[in-house]
């Protein structure tokens, strides 16, 4: 029996699952706030996700508009083009030359606008 009373007067025996719970408490502490960093983190990846895919509409949708503006430009030239076939074959050189004439004068007033 005076084994049972020195048992109960040893604190060691009675210290060792207050540490265990102590150190469970901290590891759970420190996992919970790993866990509100991930999740920070995440957020911050996700909105940043949405930006992009935002951007990359955007920049689609520029570029559409972009296809179809070179689209009617190149069928303004095409149609350009062959009228000025017509009038070459038909022999209004004096015409040609007026109409180069006018062109360099056009891309002198821009050039010097330009500078």
């Amino acid at each position: 029996m005076s084994y049972r009373g020195t048992k109960g007067t040893n604190n060691s025996y009675s210290s060792a699952p207050n540490m265990m719970y102590n150190s469970g408490q901290y590891l759970e502490q420190q996992n919970n706030t790993l866990a509100d960093q991930l999740s920070n983190k995440v957020s911050a990846l996700k909105s940043l996700t949405i930006q992009i895919g935002d951007e990359v509409r955007d920049q689609n949708r520029l570029l559409s508009d972009m296809d179809t503006e070179f689209d009617s430009s190149g069928s303004l030239l095409g149609s350009t083009m062959r009228r000025l076939g017509i009038v070459s074959k038909a022999g209004g050189h004096k015409l040609m030359c007026y109409l180069i004439l006018f062109a360099l004068f056009v891309f002198m007033i821009i050039w010097y606008l330009a500078r």
